[in-house]
């Protein structure tokens, strides 16, 4: 239970993102009781922790966050979000899945796999930020700027990310896609709709390049990854009024694609189609990551084989779901996966984990490291 016991410490501490609330102070104190040289690294408004234990290669890292999403309406919840109520074989609260139970279950299975192997391979690190429920400007990737800079690599890295899908260890996620956003103004020009001739409606000389990108097939997809998609998340024109023929269009858009394209090769191909449809448009581009995959290799090896001892099940190895910051690790040339509890109810109201899983996901880290430092 020790790990339960530790998930319901963070979860008492109000981490709405970026605000860290003690947690890596506290995380912190049980790694320097094992020899872990902690370096916190406030950047702005996000507190990050780099803790390191040993000073050789390989490094084996345990990446993760103390920030947790907003709990909405609290009148909602079964319990309250930060009373870290256990109830029926379940811990409940804000965070409990993503991701303070596999952040316990990290520190825990450093725990018990130091007690046993104290002079083990290697080095063992912790990456965690504040800030990745957030903007993501300030944590995780200005921490690898950081250890990059100094020449500081990760081997392997293993992200606690609630991964699994109906059970614990259902599935790994070895890379995700890459996302691009458009902030998009088609500019024409404002006049009174009895008069067209006078101006120029932007939403009607957007609509054919929009739907011309819509309908696009962008690519076919891998064997790893699913075909690249475009979708329009937000559009506004016009003042409110009827009788007002709008000056500008604003769209906002949004593409996961596949290894297949860069983002580059994104960005070239939709200005190309904004161009032969002779708009007048303004866009900022936003990279939120670019694809990532780790399919072979000793991490991915030793996760699935301690996947299988710990539950008797065969994973799924999956690139599916929204960005995580495996995609700030991944490009520094480190072998990276997602292992945590199932995602069911994360960012929902009355989030909640198994106790007697976040106890599996421990044994599973143990064995990991067992596997990759011994």
């Amino acid at each position: 239970m020790d790990t339960v016991a530790l998930a319901a410490e963070l979860i008492q501490r109000p981490s709405i993102t970026p605000n860290d609330a003690g947690c890596q102070e506290l995380i912190g104190q049980r790694l320097a009781k094992l020899g872990f040289t902690l370096e916190t690294m406030v950047f702005e408004d996000t507190t990050n922790l780099w803790a390191r234990r040993g000073t050789e290669g390989p490094v084996f890292c345990f990446a993760g966050h103390t920030d947790v999403v907003p709990v909405g309406n609290e009148d909602a919840w079964e319990f309250p979000p930060f009373a870290a109520v256990r109830h029926n074989g379940y811990l409940h609260g804000r965070g409990a899945a993503d991701m303070k139970g596999s952040l316990a279950a990290m520190v825990v299975a450093v725990e018990r796999f130091v007690a046993h192997y104290p002079d083990h391979q290697g080095s063992i690190a912790f990456l965690i930020t504040s800030d990745e429920e957030g903007p993501f400007i300030n944590g995780t990737t200005r921490v690898i700027d950081t250890l990059e800079a100094r020449q500081e690599k990760i081997t392997w890295c293993v992200v606690g990310e609630p991964s699994s899908t109906s059970q614990f260890g259902d599935v790994i996620k070895i890379g995700r896609r890459g996302s691009l956003s458009g902030d998009l103004a088609i500019l024409g020009v404002q006049g009174h709709v009895a008069y067209p001739h006078l101006a120029a409606n932007p939403v009607h000389l957007g609509m054919p390049a929009l739907t011309e990108l819509v309908n696009t097939e962008w690519d076919q997809g891998n064997a790893s990854f699913p075909p690249t998609t475009f979708q329009i998340s937000n559009i506004h024109a016009g003042t409110g009024a009827t009788n007002v023929i709008p000056g500008e269009l604003y769209v906002q858009f949004n593409l996961r694609f596949s290894s297949e394209l860069t983002s580059t090769q994104l960005i070239e191909r939709i200005e190309r189609v904004f161009t032969e449809h002779q708009l007048d448009y303004k866009i900022r581009w936003t990279l939120n990551g670019e694809p990532f995959l780790t399919d072979s290799g000793e991490l991915l090896s030793a996760a699935i084989a301690a996947v299988q001892e710990t539950t008797g099940i065969e994973p799924e190895l999956s690139t599916s779901g929204g960005t995580s910051d495996g995609r700030f690790i991944a490009p520094t040339g480190a072998q990276v996966i997602e292992l945590g509890p199932v995602n069911a109810t994360i960012h929902k109201v009355n989030e909640c984990v198994r106790e007697a899983d976040l106890d599996a996901l421990t044994l599973a880290y143990v064995k990991i490291l067992e596997k990759l430092l011994c």
